[in-house]
């Protein structure tokens, strides 16, 4: 792939949510330090014990963050999409990588060194309130699945995943990405049969359609997430 020039890498770093309130010289100072690298499908980017030495930015494709439970069943924690960040993490706290990172198609990741994003956070008030708010964010979302985990049954867990995964085309919720049902399983804590048979029951009570390799989520199944998450605030208060 054709190497990107820094007036590129500037424009693809403005539409990372996490740095497009970032003024011109701080993505600047970004980009001067970036470099790219290509990943082809199913190849890890990291593994669960490594050292960490770089955070990734998702320039195109997609990955999977996972980990390996206690009875060796792989638990998929999130798929991180274009624009999305992963191994910031380990490079404030020194620790080893937490999970394995895998490309889910062919990818192409911005890298910055853990010495030159150090650099950049201690040269910039402003950027080290954005990673700390990321961080925040990360770990609002790690509650509420557990949460979730603890509190929902499975059609409820994966209602919730469909709608994670899920984007706005027109009025619709569609999922392009072809989520396989061992996939739902290793999010959502339940067996691939289960999610199976879960899947059809949706469809029978047509909260969702398949269209050849798309998921359509209808109307009813958003009112069934919020009707859970009701519940939960109540039995909460």
């Amino acid at each position: 792939m054709e190497k990107l020039t820094k007036e590129h890498i500037a424009t693809a770093l403005r539409d990372v949510p996490l740095f497009s309130s970032l003024s011109t010289e701080l993505i600047e100072l970004l980009a001067n330090v970036v470099n790219t690298r290509d990943y082809p499908k199913n190849t890890f980017i990291l593994s669960a014990g490594d050292k960490a030495d770089s955070l990734y930015i998702i320039l195109s494709g997609s990955v999977k963050v996972s980990i390996v439970d206690i009875d060796g069943k792989e638990v998929i924690l999130s798929l991180l999409e274009q624009g999305d960040i992963f191994g910031e993490m380990a490079l404030i706290d020194d620790h080893p990588r937490s999970a394995d990172i895998v490309s889910r198609g062919p990818c192409e990741l911005m890298m910055i060194r853990k010495d030159d994003f150090r650099k950049c956070l201690a040269s910039s008030p402003a950027l080290s309130m954005q990673i700390m708010l990321g961080l925040v964010q990360k770990l609002r979302e790690a509650d509420r699945k557990i949460e979730s985990l603890a509190l929902v049954n499975v059609y409820g867990r994966v209602a919730q995943a469909l709608l994670e995964f899920s984007e706005k085309q027109g009025d619709t919720l569609v999922i392009d990405d072809k989520l396989t049902h061992q996939d739902i399983a290793r999010m959502v804590g339940a067996s691939r049969e289960m999610v199976t048979r879960v899947m059809r029951d949706l469809v029978d009570g047509e909260y969702i359609s398949i269209e050849r390799r798309s998921i359509v989520l209808h109307h009813k199944l958003e009112v069934y997430a919020q009707e859970i998450g009701r519940a939960h605030a109540h039995t909460q208060v």
